[in-house]
């Protein structure tokens, strides 16, 4: 696909919310379309694992998606119902990966293979483990199993919500932004799924 010469790289500036009890939120759409060209990272130090959860059990991809995503406001998936949830993970078409740091779950990934576009659905590491130089080593690992599975194009979106380190960092493994897109939604710390101790770097406007 040829780079759009008028799209920014940069992400534009966070428009208020229209009203109380919700968020303004820019969501950025990335893709890769070959595999990357450098070297495979070096693996951090320590009793690592990467281990494919074949398949994850509803309870664990919950305390993953829960732990990893909770100061980042990841709610669409704490709304699904059960049933419907686990007709997504339990899919042979979708991967998930869970990094063991001693033993410990420290964070995962999740590879969709279901259409043409393998998605990069999600990825982060569990609180406790950031800061720990293991977000690149783990997010090269996403990208290198998603091409060795077959991948035609690989894409992944963050939003303003996110890390302020994961746009930058999808950019330099070499994800290439293609739109950003500017949306409102209600708060999920307001009588949604989410505690109000979730995303503290994100202000409750009621």
């Amino acid at each position: 696909m040829a780079e759009d010469p008028s799209f920014s790289l940069t992400r534009p500036a966070l428009p208020a919310a229209s009203k109380p009890g919700h968020l303004s939120v820019i969501v950025t759409y990335l893709e890769m379309t070959a595999p990357p060209a450098h070297a495979p990272l070096t693996r951090p130090k320590g009793d690592l694992a990467l281990v494919r959860a074949n398949p994850p059990t509803w309870s664990f991809y919950r305390y993953l998606y829960d732990t990893v995503g909770e100061p980042w406001l990841w709610h669409e998936r704490r709304r699904l119902p059960r049933k419907e949830l686990e007709r997504s993970i339990l899919d042979p078409l979708v991967e998930v990966w869970v990094l063991q740091v001693d033993g410990t779950p420290a964070g995962f990934f999740e590879l969709d293979r279901r259409t043409r576009e393998t998605d990069l659905a999600y990825f982060g590491l569990i609180p406790d483990f950031i800061g720990h130089k293991l977000g690149p080593w783990l997010l090269d690992s996403a990208i290198r199993r998603a091409w060795d599975g077959g991948a035609r194009k690989l894409v992944v979106n963050t939003c303003s919500f996110d890390h302020p380190k994961a746009l930058p960092l999808y950019q330099s493994m070499g994800f290439v932004p293609t739109r950003h897109v500017v949306r409102e939604i209600r708060d999920p710390r307001i009588g949604g799924p989410l505690p109000r101790s979730a995303g503290t770097h994100i202000p409750i406007v009621e």
